[in-house]
This record gives C-alpha cells, structure tokens and sequence, in this order.
C-alpha cells in the first residue's frame, strides 16, 4: 500500500512541475496576433502587452499619450504603426515607418 502511495504522490508532483513549466512558457510567448489587437483598440497597448504588462513603463510612453489624439492616434496613423509592430513583435517606440 505504501509503494502505491508513493507512486501516486509521484505521479502528482511530476504532473505539478509539467503544468507550472507549460504556464510559465504560455506566458514567456505572447500572441504578436493578439498584440495587434490590442493596438487597433489603442495604440501602444500591443507593445505593452509584448513586454509581458507589468509596470506602466513598459508601455511606450510617445505611441500611448499621442494615441490620445484623433485622427492622429486613434483612429489613425498612430494605430496603424502600433498594430504593425505589435504583429512583427516589435516592441520600439519609434513613430515612424523606417
């Protein structure tokens, strides 16, 4: 009875370490698709989103503040350069298409 124990307690932890190893790389590789997304809705939050979220100066300050804009930001020239890098995986705040 005690061998049989033993391997289900095993078996649980071996199954614990897999799925914290799977969530941690889940959010390690973040959806550029998703990403895009986020910066039609506004820009810079695709970029945001990239550097994992967090602190609010991982978002890129210029792309967020001038996305507050019309027809600049939103909807305009800012969202439209947000979404690209976001979907390229870029996370600049560079507000110019080089």
């Amino acid at each position: 009875m005690r061998s049989a124990a033993r391997w289900i307690l095993a078996g649980l932890l071996s199954l614990c370490v897999a799925t914290t190893a799977s969530v941690a790389a889940a959010a390690e590789a973040r959806s550029t698709y998703n990403a895009m997304w986020l910066s039609i809705a506004h820009p810079g939050l695709g970029e945001y989103y990239l550097k994992g979220w967090g602190s609010f100066e991982n978002c890129p300050q210029k792309k967020f503040w001038l996305g507050l804009i019309p027809l600049y930001g939103w909807p305009g020239y800012l969202q439209v350069k947000s979404a690209i890098d976001a979907r390229h995986g870029r996370t600049n705040d560079d507000l110019t298409f080089d």
